[in-house]
């Protein structure tokens, strides 16, 4: 069937379901085998091509429409609609183009607004730029004309419907089991830890399966903006998400706005999904004034150049002698854990470094390498092969101490 025969029947079909308020999906595809028993394609067409006629019309209709075929596939981590030029996967690590491609900007620009619309969101010519959610936590940023010159661009971050426990990342050569176990004894004790990488190196993954190690009886406080963390097994738990301003620029709550009233919630830890910009100031702040244990993640290339970015994300949001900012640093971070993507597309932790303070006569923030990432070679497969080695002890031990950690 071509795109002409699909509009029509599902222009038909959205003229069989306008008069309903709410429909069930039984309902939804009992009025599909109605309408095509009407215009009698089931007489020229094979039982498996109906099938997915049925399936293609109630996901156009009810569903994300031929983007919901890849958002059910487990195999599919990104996706990527560069307007109805194309579309892109990312399995297993390589992208490539999909068979499959919107033929209709207008059809792309309603899945659009059903997106943005099921999270109280805007997407318009007037705010052309959103970043917003799935109903099973994929993350999704959307870019519509006049910006986006090809037509609506959607990029969706799909994450496993079950988060990945740390034991699942030992497995996969992602961490050794020695740092998994150093880390936990971290968590457990309270230190601050600060996750860093690249796009697409695995932080967010990382921080839930992180998380798991918070003691159960703690109360935790998430911040995102958008809701993407997975903490399992936690009853005090609670979810803050930033939220944009309205059509008016008004009514806007920011992270910075969301973690000044953290603050007041009696939170054990807090939990920030990214830092970005100058709410640093503000995580620095809380790391600072006894919320010991919280983690949050940020992109860069290397420890250092997080820590560089987190100078510049403080004199964005306040201006303060740089010294000062490098001392709330050393003294707000314990540990910075950076993860990247190696050449044949793994994801590994690279290194673990821990922030040892701030030298006054230097001006700088002194730091030691605990773990890092040697590569051995490359497997018959391609694959690299390599180790975390661990290169030093842990110098700041006073956490592990208070909680009982036999050193």
């Amino acid at each position: 069937m071509d795109e002409k025969q699909f509009a029509a029947l599902r222009e038909k079909l959205m003229e069989n379901l306008e008069n309903y308020r709410e429909v069930r999906d039984d309902e939804i595809y009992r009025t599909i085998d109605e309408l095509i028993l009407q215009t009698g394609f089931e007489f020229y067409i094979r039982l498996s091509d109906r099938n997915i006629l049925r399936k293609e019309l109630f996901n156009s209709v009810r569903r994300l429409d031929i983007l919901q075929e890849l958002i059910d596939d487990d195999s599919v981590t990104e996706i990527m609609v560069n307007g109805t030029d194309g579309i892109f996967i990312e399995r297993d690590g390589r992208l490539k183009l999909w068979e499959k491609s919107f033929f209709s900007r207008e059809r792309l620009e309603d899945i659009a607004q059903q997106i943005v619309g099921k999270c109280n969101r805007i997407v318009n010519e007037s705010v052309p730029i959103v970043d917003a959610r799935l109903e099973n936590g994929a993350r999704v940023n959307i870019v519509m004309p006049p910006v986006a010159l090809n037509g609506p661009v959607i990029t969706i971050r799909r994450f496993p419907d079950r988060p990945i426990q740390m034991e699942q990342l030992v497995r996969w050569d992602t961490v050794s089991r020695e740092a998994v176990e150093f880390l936990e004894k971290l968590v457990c004790a309270g230190y601050n830890i600060f996750i860093s990488g690249g796009t697409g190196s695995g932080k967010t993954t990382f921080m839930n399966a992180l998380s798991n190690f918070i003691p159960k009886d703690e109360r935790i406080i998430t911040i995102e903006d958008n809701a993407e963390l997975q903490i399992q097994g936690v009853k005090n738990l609670v979810r803050l998400e930033a939220r944009n301003a309205n059509t008016e620029g008004e009514k806007e709550i920011t992270i910075r706005d969301l973690i000044k009233s953290s603050l007041r919630m009696r939170p054990n830890r807090i939990l920030i999904g990214e830092v970005r910009g100058s709410e640093a100031i503000d995580l620095l702040q809380a790391l600072n004034t006894g919320h010991d244990g919280s983690i949050s993640t940020g992109h860069a290339n290397s420890p250092e150049d997080m820590m560089a970015r987190l100078e510049t994300m403080v004199l964005m949001g306040m201006e303060i002698p740089l010294p000062a900012v490098r001392r709330q640093i050393a003294s707000g971070i314990d540990i910075i854990v950076h993860l990247g993507r190696l050449r044949d597309k793994s994801r590994k932790v690279l290194q673990i470094l821990e922030i040892l303070g701030y030298d006054s006569q230097t001006g700088e923030i002194r730091t030691q390498v605990l773990y890092e990432y040697e590569e051995e070679g490359e497997d018959a497969c391609g694959s690299i092969t390599g180790r975390l080695v661990r290169r030093r002890e842990l110098s700041g031990r006073q956490k592990l101490q208070r909680a009982g950690y036999q050193i």
